[in-house]
């Protein structure tokens, strides 16, 4: 549940915890190089494991992977580049530009269950990865008429087409660039809103037989509105404070490029005049204005969402439900990189890289598995607060000196608390079995 690097679990994890007295083995079996070569040896196996993941969710929980849920994010590797293979530098996803990242691809089920993941280049394009995916899960899982969603970006026209026309048919709802809207507005405006549910209503198009959903989350619109503003009102203060500075021009420029990093996309609805070379900075020479046109357009499409699907015969209610369960691959990223430690890499080779994630991925299998149990047996405890509780059952080991100069040893856990036995009763688990008396000699002084 908490992998982190082979480093800690060699130093830290092992000598802390009480897995040697429960295996029965000493400090070796946890010694780095060892470690290394269970590494080399996982890799092969990583899809007879997630295989055999998904028969036993289907036993215990019914799982359906009828509705796949596809993303892709970013973690980086603390080592130097070779130059080939997929360790090789582009777009940081972590902001991390200093070190060399990997593209993680993941597939999971609305229920946050991991089908599949791939490792690939820190270079590779969110588009590049779909049809690869689509004949992996097909070896996988078998032929089956499932719905893909998919963040924007993933999806382009000539990978949904292969997909439409396959046989059975490949469903898919993806989101769209909102640069699609302009084409589509018009036809928008003259189309009622719907109420799908309290804080969202919908549009429908259906040209090409395909189906355009225009969403409106209410709040979110509010709230993406009111952000704007506030950053808009601060660059104009700013630019406001520059003008009555009239500082040289390159220190201008400096000062303007810190001021449109922090307002983020709210420069773009400002229209600047900047002085020439050899002019002065002044309120004549360096103007701006407001550009009502964008702002108009901008303020139209906060907190609205264009979907694409060729789910002609779905309710829209249900269309909208798929697509917000993009929040689970967005919340498998989030535990991958927090509680599960997969960043930052320190592995030298590629074959370890990737089979360090699939330790990562085997243990967000377990967090998942987890989360299911605990929503059905103990519902509002999440796997974190779980563990946080466990951690007060220790194994000690309690030293009785004798008379004749030997210590006896023995390892006892402590006696759970009453909140304790309400989670391990309910899910089924048992305290492992005390461990026998141990009894060793202390070395006797010359004295004696």
């Amino acid at each position: 549940m908490d992998p982190g690097s082979e480093w800690r679990l060699h130093r830290h994890w092992f000598d802390h915890s009480a897995i040697g007295d429960l295996l029965g083995e000493d400090f070796t079996i946890a010694h780095s190089h060892t470690l290394y070569r269970c590494l080399d040896k996982v890799l092969v196996h990583k899809r007879a494991l997630f295989s055999y993941l998904q028969e036993r969710w289907i036993a215990l929980f019914g799982v359906r992977f009828d509705v796949l849920l596809d993303d892709l994010t970013s973690t980086y590797v603390e080592s130097e580049p070779p130059g080939h293979g997929k360790r090789r530098f582009g777009d940081s996803r972590d902001t991390r530009f200093d070190c060399v990242p990997v593209v993680i691809a993941l597939i999971v089920t609305p229920d946050g269950f991991p089908l599949a993941y791939e490792v690939l280049a820190g270079k590779t394009r969110d588009k590049t990865t779909l049809t690869d995916f689509l004949a992996k899960i097909k070896a996988q899982s078998g032929h089956a008429d499932r719905v893909w969603i998919m963040a924007r970006g993933i999806p382009t026209e000539e990978s949904l087409a292969p997909m439409r026309a396959s046989t059975p048919p490949v469903h898919d709802l993806v989101g769209t660039p909102k640069g699609r809207l302009t084409k589509l507005e018009k036809a928008f405006l003259a189309t009622p809103w719907a109420q799908v549910r309290e804080p969202v209503d919908v549009k429908l198009l259906e040209p090409d037989g395909e189906v355009s959903i225009l969403a409106r989350r209410l709040g979110r619109m509010h709230k993406e509105r009111a952000m704007r503003r506030r950053r808009l009102k601060r660059l104009c203060q700013r630019l406001q404070e520059l003008q009555r500075q009239e500082p040289l021009r390159d220190e201008l420029l400096m000062k303007l490029g810190a001021a449109k990093k922090e307002a983020g996309r709210a420069d773009h609805l400002l229209s600047l005049t900047l002085p020439e070379a050899d002019q002065a900075v002044n309120a004549e020479t360096f103007t701006f204005a407001l550009n009502r046109k964008k702002r108009r357009q901008v303020r139209r499409r906060k907190g609205r969402y264009l979907l694409r699907a060729n789910l002609c015969d779905e309710d829209p209610a249900t269309l909208w439900t798929y697509y917000i369960q993009l929040t689970e691959v967005e919340q498998a990223f989030k535990a991958l990189k927090g509680d599960l430690a997969i960043r930052p890499i320190f592995h030298q080779r590629e074959d370890r890289i990737e089979a360090h994630s699939v330790v990562a991925f085997l243990a967000d299998g377990l967090q998942v598995t987890l989360t299911q149990r605990l929503r059905v047996l103990a519902p509002g405890l999440t796997p974190h607060a779980a563990l946080e509780k466990f951690t007060a059952i220790q194994m000690v080991d309690v030293h009785l000196p004798t008379t004749n100069g030997r210590t006896l040893i023995l390892s006892r856990d402590t006696e759970p608390e009453n909140d304790h036995q309400l989670l391990l009763q309910p899910l089924h688990l048992q305290l492992p079995e005390q461990p026998p008396p141990r009894i060793t000699s202390e070395q006797l002084s010359p004295s004696a």
